[in-house]
């Protein structure tokens, strides 16, 4: 590998070409051994720190890599199985970001027969609404909309408002056991846009989630992300 990425940046993406780089660095390498530094990527390769980011972000996603804050990102441990469950603040953590959230709507409303449908629940029964902007970084990449019936968690908006709703569910016994996707693209509407500081009609990537403990559907969400500042990993294994 020479010291850019030079005449490959026509036919390949320069991440991919870090990333695939990183990949056969860490192949032979311990768990717990170091990874190269974003600086040293950056001087190798000759791209934007963003760029080494992205590539570092995509082996974290895949579970080759673990970030450590203040420390570093490292080889990790292996993955014992596909799929991880987890809910955007595990998400932004895991890729050695700083999640946050900025609440936009906070109260009970009537389910409407979309969500009492996802919900298994009557038209017209008392739900939860909670809409927040969801930053990495302090950078919002994402506007989430969430619907929790409120039987299976009263005085939840009476409580304060937590960071993570699934640490909030797991404290209540309710944490989700498994989930299911939708996703899709999608473009912004105006209100979406102006939350997030983005043109109306710029790309988004739509991940509707329904999260299940045992037969219990505890809550579904709509969450829209900036597709210039959020990319999904997914893997899959042949059994």
């Amino acid at each position: 590998m020479t010291g850019s990425v030079g005449d490959r940046r026509t036919t390949t993406l320069k991440h991919v070409v870090v990333r695939d780089y990183l990949r056969e660095f860490i192949a032979d390498r311990p768990i717990g051994a170091p990874a190269p530094s974003e600086r040293h990527l950056v001087s190798r390769f000759g791209v934007a720190r963003m760029t080494v980011r992205q590539a570092i972000e995509s082996l974290v996603a895949e579970g080759l890599l673990v970030r450590v804050r203040g420390k570093g990102t490292f080889v990790a441990e292996p993955r014992a199985h596909v799929g991880q469950l987890r809910g955007f603040t595990d998400e932004m953590g895991a890729r050695g970001l700083e999640p946050g959230s900025r609440t936009l709507v906070a109260r009970r409303e009537k389910a409407g027969p979309g969500v009492a449908r996802a919900l298994g629940l009557t038209e017209g029964d008392a739900v939860l609404r909670w809409r927040r902007v969801r930053t990495a970084d302090g950078v919002p990449i994402a506007v989430e909309n969430t619907w929790l019936s409120e039987v299976l968690v009263p005085g939840f908006l009476e409580t304060g408002l937590p960071e993570s709703l699934y640490d909030a569910l797991a404290q209540r016994g309710l944490r989700p056991t498994w989930a299911e996707d939708a996703i899709s693209a999608e473009l912004f509407g105006a209100e979406d846009a102006a939350v997030l500081d983005v043109p109306v009609g710029s790309a988004a990537l739509r991940v509707s989630r329904r999260a299940v403990r045992d037969d219990k559907t505890l809550g579904v969400s709509r969450t829209l992300y900036r597709s210039d500042r959020y990319t999904l990993w997914a893997q899959f294994e042949d059994r």
